[in-house]
């Protein structure tokens, strides 16, 4: 399946999960490499992004919440 069809066949939300992988590939024209550090670059940009909405947010907003920069 080529790039341009899967870039325009499916939304980000309307994708099989069992397609995402090479979803990501063939944005990348199947540069495994490219794919990895574009993925590493958004993981740092959502982790700055995580980390002003905890700056800005209330602990009584969220009920002592406090979000997690890993998994559970």
């Amino acid at each position: 399946m080529g790039a341009s069809v899967v870039k325009e066949a499916f939304s980000v939300d309307e994708l099989p999960p069992e397609w995402e992988i090479e979803a990501v590939l063939a944005w990348h024209d199947d540069n495994a490499r490219g794919a990895i550090g574009t993925l590493l670059e958004d993981i740092r940009h959502l982790r700055r992004q995580l980390a002003l909405a905890e700056g800005v947010m209330s602990r009584g907003m969220a009920r002592g919440w406090r979000p997690s920069y890993d998994r559970d």
